[in-house]
């Protein structure tokens, strides 16, 4: 306890320091990969795509952010038998924002798109295995968390696929592309505008202290898909078909058509990013704060401030904005190569799986769902669609993050104990 008196400001300093390094990882890599569809099938530009991350990152982590927070941080750890030793805690939290902020700033000037989530999960269980006990982890919870690790890219992947193929029958195999994309275009705009509103309205507006009836909220969301639609339309109804523009890609005015949807995902996608993955940077940092301010009483639930919150936005924004590219080239177009319709099918498919995962407070990889949309979409057009070279080194980078998170952790947990005392 008097280890918190005395260093609690330092540490506090620190861990809002280090809180806002593994934020700027998150932006760097994760934002990258929410945008890098956008960018990589050409719908948007980087500077769009910053502006539109900007604003719907911000409101998807201060809005939506709270409930994966709370996995991240009390789940994976038993807090109980932090009580005796809380700056134990401390640390091993600090150690984990460091470590993974490294792992991610390595991975970044790679250009690997590796998971945020799977990074500070593993710093987590990495310190609290070897540096506490074993009884530390909550290892069933670990496991739950591990198994969604394999099933959300499987069923992103499953989405974007049917996605696809509806999009290529009802679309882009017809005889005229550009007015059965204008046909069909606004009921896949109410299906993006239905998605997300669900999300906010069962994962955000919690925190505001709105609570809605299931019925209700499906109404709600039924709406703003429809407004959403009404509005798509309208800009829709505006694109004319170019028949000078269409001689060396058939499907050019179609493609445009797509691009007006693409904008609409990307904004959903930056907002299901930033309810999903804020918690990453913030929960270790929500967990330093409530044992600080509390003068080191465990378990006291810890009122997230606002603040802290906006720590997380301002250095995921701030991650993009610098070292974003490399990872947005990646996902744009190393996998395969996208245009607005194909980016839409992944982004679309990402986002709901997103979306059902946060809604079960499961701290899913927005980068593994991504990566496996982005993989289901290439499927449909075929293997040969796919540059495998490319996703062996992603597969590769994501086995390496669970294990290089755990051991710098370790490294950095035991050097801060040096360092203040146990």
């Amino acid at each position: 306890m008097e280890i918190i008196a005395n260093y609690g400001d330092i540490l506090l300093v620190l861990a809002i320091v280090f809180g806002l390094f593994m934020a700027w990882g998150v932006g760097a890599n994760d934002v990258a990969n929410a945008m890098g569809t956008s960018v990589g099938s050409g719908a948007i530009t980087i500077k769009q795509a910053i502006i539109i991350a900007v604003i719907f990152e911000f409101a998807g982590a201060v809005l939506a952010g709270g409930e994966v927070t709370a996995t991240i941080r009390k789940g994976i750890l038993d807090a109980s038998i932090f009580t005796n030793d809380p700056h134990l805690l401390v640390y091993g939290m600090l150690a984990s924002l460091l470590a993974a902020g490294f792992w991610l700033m390595i991975a970044s000037s790679l250009g690997w798109p590796v998971s945020t989530t799977h990074s500070i999960v593993g710093a987590i269980v990495g310190f609290g295995a070897v540096g506490v006990g074993v009884d530390a982890v909550a290892w069933g919870k670990v496991g739950t968390i591990a198994m969604s690790w394999i099933v959300s890219p499987i069923l992103a992947g499953s989405i974007a696929f049917v996605l696809f193929k509806s999009l290529q029958k009802l679309i882009i195999d017809t005889e005229n592309p550009f007015d059965n994309a204008k046909r069909y275009v606004p009921f896949y705009m109410f299906l993006v505008g239905f998605v997300i509103s669900l999300v906010t309205i069962f994962k955000g507006l919690k925190h505001v202290g709105l609570h809605f009836e299931i019925g209700v909220s499906y109404m709600l969301a039924t709406g703003f898909g429809v407004l959403v639609a009404v509005i798509g339309t309208f800009f829709v109804r505006r694109i004319h078909l170019d028949v000078d523009e269409n001689i060396d890609f058939h499907f050019t005015s179609m493609e445009r058509v797509f691009g007006i949807l693409m904008l609409i995902t990307a904004a959903a996608m930056a907002f299901a990013h930033g309810s999903n993955d804020v918690a990453n940077a913030i929960g270790p940092l929500a967990a330093i704060y409530g044992v600080i301010d509390s003068g080191g009483l465990i378990g006291s639930k810890s009122a997230l401030p606002v603040s802290i919150l906006l720590v997380g936005g301002a250095g995921i924004v701030f991650g993009l904005v610098t070292y974003g590219h490399k990872v947005i080239a990646t996902i744009g177009t190393g996998i395969t190569q996208l245009t607005p319709s194909r980016g839409f099918a992944a982004t679309l498919a990402a986002a709901a799986t997103v979306v059902v995962a946060s809604g079960t407070g499961l701290p899913v990889s927005t980068t593994q769902v991504l990566v496996g949309a982005v993989l289901g979409v290439g499927l449909a057009r075929g293997m040969a669609a796919l540059n495998t070279r490319v996703i062996n080194k992603i597969f590769l980078s994501w086995l390496i993050t669970l294990p290089a998170g755990a051991l710098m952790s370790i490294l950095f947990f035991f050097t801060l104990k040096g360092i203040f005392g146990a």
